[in-house]
């Protein structure tokens, strides 16, 4: 039934730790059932834009992830899979993803982006620890990540790693070479905490939190489907990683009604211009 009821909040730990922390591992938010059919609909994505020739479906991953590691190294991804099944729309505005989402941006959560992943087996690329902050930077900071696993994600398939407590110090300094990263001298990705998942949980970690992940080294890809989400009142600084799916109302509603940066409100505006 359709309700404006919240009915799956987090728990008082879970506030409490992604409060402290910066982040909250939720356990078995979907059923197993459920992520091995998620995890076919994004395989089989990524098969079909493989077949159709699309661009970038297969690289190295970022270029800074030899960084990480001089192993070889491999990513399968693709931006706003929501526009490429229909399961997978559905799933973005499930409330045990939003009720609890909005446990940490209040009422109104707006999509700013949707990006899969799936590290193939024995050389699924890693990424060097980072903030998602410098990609995309907004007024209020309010931006948070929902990772979910349509897979089991142990250490050794290079589960994320986040540095506890780290996004109460605000936004760093970051290198750009090969994508935003900290040095990795300083920020090693085997010394941060690790957070190995099973296939139905979802991590939830501000865009300020420093993350990030090791190379698969399993015999079994590692498939989960990240989801940007922010309070609709928070600006950006600039307008940059726009895409398609951009300002969709995930949960409640928009208060400045702007569907997105390519429609702008006249509060929007207003605040780019007194920005300005």
């Amino acid at each position: 039934m359709i309700s404006p009821d919240k009915m799956y909040p987090l728990t008082a730990h879970e506030k409490q730790h992604y409060a402290e922390h910066g982040y909250a591992l939720v356990k078995a938010v979907f059923s197993k059932d459920e992520a091995a059919y998620f995890r076919k609909e994004v395989h089989d994505i990524a098969q079909r834009l493989l077949a159709n020739q699309a661009d970038d479906v297969v690289n190295q991953g970022w270029s800074s992830g030899a960084k990480v590691t001089d192993l070889p190294r491999e990513l399968l991804h693709c931006h706003n899979v929501q526009f490429h099944s229909s399961a997978l729309a559905r799933l973005l505005v499930d409330p045990r993803l939003t009720d609890r989402a909005a446990d940490i941006l209040g009422d109104n959560v707006q999509l700013h982006h949707t990006k899969m992943f799936i590290k193939p087996p024995e050389k699924g690329a890693p990424f060097p620890m980072h903030q998602d902050a410098p990609y995309f930077p907004h007024e209020n900071h309010s931006m948070i990540a929902a990772i979910i696993h349509f897979d089991d994600a142990p250490i050794e398939k290079g589960c994320v790693r986040v540095v506890p407590g780290s996004h109460r110090a605000g936004m760093r300094e970051h290198l750009s070479d090969g994508g935003h990263h900290l040095p990795p001298e300083e920020f090693p990705v085997a010394d941060a905490m690790p957070c190995p998942a099973e296939a139905g949980d979802v991590l939830f970690f501000s865009y300020l939190t420093i993350h990030g992940s090791g190379l698969n080294t399993s015999q079994e890809a590692r498939t989960t489907l990240l989801v940007q989400m922010r309070d609709p009142e928070d600006l950006p600084l600039v307008e940059t990683h726009v895409s398609r799916g951009q300002g969709h109302m995930l949960r409640g509603v928009d208060p400045l009604a702007n569907s997105g940066p390519s429609v702008p409100s006249p509060v929007r505006l207003k605040a780019v211009t007194d920005r300005v």
